[in-house]
């Protein structure tokens, strides 16, 4: 995808990266176009996980946005000033690619979600593990109403709602609202507006409580086995399973269940 000279100066301050108790949250920071996924912003998102999926200390990925919408999915201006074919589908490849990171990444990652999330933007939702959104957002995959079928987006979100609730958002392009989100399986929490902040941290809290092998060793298997047949799935957990018994933190958290003390991780 051609990234212009400009857009490679600014890609760094597009997205904020902070760290702190093996929880990284990564902020899109350009409030100012909704936190679209322009060009620049997909570069930085692809840079930042790549990074993530080489650092050990990192045990969960928080993705928030800076101001009032969470992401209005592709920059339309962008594409609209780029009418190519092989530009369109550099710019979904990188797309998917980012959104398949996301999906590989060793690690939990946790959509932070306030105001709206349409077209790309929902499809980010999808794509992460979880998703927490305060109780005004809404989701939408919008595509509809500009004459564009949403068909990336519709990836992701047939892998999380039910078929028939998928094919109503994507062809009427109407919102639903955070309830409806959790109630389809968009998104697993909602929270008051002004609690956003802290029902995110008991999610990242109670995940950096648990075994960071088994955390890791869960994520991969999970997304893996989705795609098999189900005695392929049986199989490929069992193997899992053994081989997740052989870690030490295992032997720990039995042996701390039988004596009913907490269990000291021995990876954290």
């Amino acid at each position: 995808m051609p990234i212009t000279t400009d857009d490679l100066s600014t890609t760094a301050s597009l997205l904020q990266r902070f760290d702190h108790q093996g929880v990284t949250t990564l902020t899109m920071s350009a409030p100012e176009r909704f936190n679209a996924l322009s060009e620049a912003m997909l570069q930085a998102l692809h840079d930042a996980l790549a990074e993530i999926a080489n650092d050990s200390s990192v045990r969960c990925v928080v993705l928030a946005a800076e101001g009032k919408s969470f992401c209005a999915g592709h920059d339309l201006k962008q594409m609209r000033a780029n009418p190519d074919k092989a530009y369109y589908q550099a710019l979904f490849a990188r797309c998917s690619e980012v959104m398949q990171a996301i999906v590989h990444l060793p690690v939990p990652v946790i959509a932070k979600v306030q105001g709206i999330a349409t077209a790309a933007g929902c499809q980010l939702v999808a794509s992460c593990d979880l998703a927490v959104a305060a109780r005004s957002a809404r989701f939408a995959v919008s595509g509809i109403n500009v004459g564009l079928f949403c068909s990336t987006p519709a990836v992701a979100l047939s892998r999380n709602v039910a078929r028939k609730h998928a094919m109503e958002m994507l062809l009427t392009g109407e919102f639903i609202s955070a309830d409806q989100a959790v109630e389809w399986g968009l998104i697993n929490r909602v929270a008051a507006d002004d609690a956003l902040d802290e029902a995110t941290e008991a999610l990242t809290t109670s995940i950096c409580a648990k075994s960071a092998v088994a955390v890791r060793t869960g994520k991969a298997m999970f997304a893996r086995q989705l795609s098999m047949s189900l005695d392929e799935a049986y199989a490929f957990a069992g193997e899992t399973m053994a081989c997740n018994m052989l870690a030490e933190d295992v032997s720990e958290g039995i042996d701390a269940f039988i004596a009913k003390r907490p269990p000291h991780w021995r990876h954290r």
